[in-house]
Parts: structure tokens; C-alpha cells; sequence
């Protein structure tokens, strides 16, 4: 049977390669990706999948299902389209969306003798704001069995960890003089940042290892001889686990107060991106995806990679079994958020991981509809880890 998933997949490459290509070509921001999303959505109706779009309140995200009408698990692919300003698809969100797409077609075929039904989720603005995150929130894979994504690298590796993220804005008021003049009139806002800065340094020392911690001032006056009555600083603060996170977060705000009680500023504190999860990799459901890929690709699959970054997909697997391996395009020198990264989704090997990504998805998918004991042990794992 998964000798018709590759014939299926043969009979539609060539329009996915076409659709990757057309995303790359058209890059559009998070939450701008209308003709992304359109492009993905004509695919899937082609194939008389079931669309809603503008779901959680984005515009650009969209559900689409095939359901055979069949007792059986619910299997989501997830499709991201957005682009970097500046890099275009530097992080090869084209691979990634028409991956899931072709993948979620091509097993739309066989679910007929297979039962349950397959689900594509559009996830616009993975880069910024992810739109996973509401959708965890709001109850969109509360019927979803399993959930699964496929980032494309310079090499393969199986699904790993991410870690967890705030990001966090300071606002500082103070009160604007003559620098000169009348300093001893002013409230310094900018002191208070830079006060900040001082103080999330000296906690470096006092966090594990894993904690990252990093930020830029956004905003610190406009005049050298004004006082600045107003300066903003934007800081992302990462760690391996929630928990963890939190009390990381906890101290950095109490280092922003005593900031503020210093120069006399009053202090506002908001998130300004939602907060993403630290991802949970369900091995069960990674094992299977893996023996897929090796069986698949001629590329060599490595171990997970040591991240230090963070997605939106941890949310997801935080209430969903989920995996989000690296499918590689024989680069291993590539560096992601690159235009060099971007190019090269559209060069022969970049099409090659599609054919291979979307395959493998396609045939784990498979695997959680016909395998009762791959699935049992993909839920018990999944209770555990919870």
C-alpha cells in the first residue's frame, strides 16, 4: 500500500514544485500570506478536501479536511507560508507548506480502505506571532490525533527539542529637559534601559545553562541634549522548559523594577509576540517518521539537533502528539534566514526534499491509520509526558 503513496505523490510533484516555487517567487510576511494561502487552498480543493479559512481570527489560516466517512485516528499535516523581510523564504516555509499540502493528498487517496480522515492546518506568521499558538489555545486539535511538520535544513535530523519564549516589552516614562540646561529637571528613561541591560547581565551567571537571553532597545530619545522622557527595550527570554521560563521571567521583571525605582521612571511591561511552548517530540510517532525517511531519502538522518531557537510548534505538542524533524537538501553548510537558504529550496536538491518530505509524511500518516499498536503507543506516550 505505501507503493501507492509514492505513486501518488509521483502524479502530483510536478504542481508542487510549482506551488514551492510560486511561494518563493511571491514572499509574503506573516499574516500578509493571501496569495500563499490561496495557492494551498485551490491544491486542496482540487482534491475535494473541505475548507474554513479565517480561523482563530486570522485571515490567512485555513483548515482543510478529507474525512472517509470511517471510524479511525484524525491526521494533521501543518503548513506554514510566511517569509522573512528583506530574505523571502530564508527558512523555507514554501517547502514546509506544500509538504504538508502534497502529503495530506496524496494520503487522501488511500483513506478511503484506511478510515479516519486527514487534516491540513494553515499556520500563518510561524516567524513573528504563530498562529499555532491561538490554535492550541482555542480548541482547534482537540480532535486531532496526531500532528506533524517538516522543516527543511542543510542536512536531515530526527525531531528534537525547542525552547520555551517570552517576548517581552519595557517601557520606561521619565520626563524630557534640557540636558544641558536644566538636567536636574528630567527623569532619564534611557538610564532605566540601560540599567536594565546591566542588571539581566548580572543574572546571566545565576541561570542554567540553557537560558538565552536577548534584546535590543528599540527606542532611547531623538535629541542628545533632551532628557529622553520615553525608551523601550524588546527582549526575548528563552529556557528549556515552561516552568522553567517563568521564573526566569519573573526575575528579569524584578530586575526592570529596580531598574525604573533607580532613575525615578515609571515602568510598563507587555508581551509584545505571543509566548511560544518548548517543544515535545513524541518518539513513538519520531521513530516511525524516521524509518520512513531513511527508506526514502539517500540522505543521512542525524540525531536531533541542539536548539536553542523556539516554535510555535511547541505549543502543539503540548496538548497533541507531535513531531518536527528536518528533512535535509545535501547542504550541510547552509545557514538558515539566509537568501543563500531561500535559493536553494528551488534548486534540484530543494525540490528533492519536497518529494521526499511530503512521502514520508504521507507514509507515517499511514502508518498511525493502519498500525493500532504504533498508535496506541504514540497516545501512551503522549499520556506520560503530559
Amino acid at each position: 500500500m505505501k507503493k501507492l503513496l509514492s505513486d501518488e505523490i509521483d502524479k502530483i510533484i510536478h504542481q508542487l514544485w510549482n506551488i514551492s516555487d510560486y511561494l518563493y517567487e511571491h514572499p509574503e510576511l506573516g499574516d500578509q500570506e493571501h496569495q500563499s494561502m490561496q495557492k494551498l487552498v485551490d491544491f486542496l480543493k482540487e482534491h475535494q478536501f473541505k475548507i474554513e479559512t479565517n480561523i482563530v481570527g486570522r485571515a490567512t489560516a485555513f483548515k482543510a479536511e478529507f474525512n472517509s466517512g470511517k471510524p479511525g485516528p484524525k491526521i494533521a499535516y501543518l503548513a506554514e507560508y510566511d517569509a522573512l523581510p528583506g530574505v523571502g523564504h530564508g527558512c523555507g516555509h514554501n517547502l514546509i507548506g506544500t509538504m504538508s499540502t502534497g502529503a495530506a493528498v496524496a494520503l487522501s487517496k488511500l483513506i478511503q480502505k484506511t478510515g479516519g480522515s486527514v487534516v491540513v492546518l494553515g499556520t500563518p506568521a510561524e516567524e513573528t506571532n504563530g498562529a499555532k499558538v491561538p490554535m492550541s489555545e482555542q480548541g482547534i486539535f482537540d480532535d486531532i490525533d496526531v500532528a506533524m511538520i517538516v522543516h527543511p535544513g542543510g542536512t536531515s535530523h530526527e525531531s528534537g527539542e525547542s525552547l520555551a519564549m517570552d517576548a517581552i516589552q519595557f517601557s520606561y516614562f521619565g520626563k524630557a529637559s534640557h540636558a544641558a540646561a536644566s538636567p536636574e529637571q528630567g527623569i532619564n528613561a534611557l538610564d532605566s534601559v540601560i540599567q536594565l541591560f546591566n542588571g539581566i547581565n548580572a543574572l546571566r551567571q545565576h541561570v542554567t545553562s540553557d537560558v538565552r537571553i536577548h534584546g535590543v532597545i528599540s527606542e532611547g530619545g531623538q535629541a542628545a541634549n533632551v532628557v529622553p522622557a520615553k525608551a523601550t527595550a524588546q527582549f526575548y527570554v528563552r529556557a528549556k522548559s515552561r516552568d522553567y521560563l517563568n521564573e526566569v521571567v519573573e526575575k528579569v521583571k524584578h530586575i526592570a523594577e529596580g531598574a525604573a525605582s533607580m532613575t525615578g521612571a515609571s515602568l510598563e511591561i507587555t508581551n509584545y509576540e505571543l509566548s511560544y511552548d518548548n517543544m515535545i517530540t513524541n518518539h513513538a510517532l519520531s521513530d516511525a517518521f524516521t524509518r520512513n525517511l531513511k527508506e526514502t531519502s539517500e540522505q543521512h538522518v542525524f540525531p536531533p539537533k541542539e536548539s536553542y531557537g523556539s516554535i510555535d510548534m511547541g505549543n502543539v505538542s503540548q496538548v497533541v502528539p507531535a513531531i518536527h524533524p528536518y528533512i535535509g537538501m545535501n547542504a550541510p553548510e547552509l545557514v538558515p534566514h539566509t537568501i543563500e537558504f531561500a535559493n536553494t529550496t528551488v534548486t534540484e536538491e530543494g525540490h528533492q526534499a519536497l518529494c521526499d518530505g511530503a512521502l514520508s509524511l504521507a507514509q507515517t500518516g499511514y502508518d498511525v491509520l493502519t498500525d493500532t499498536q504504533l498508535f496506541k503507543a504514540i497516545q501512551n506516550e503522549f499520556k506520560r509526558s503530559k
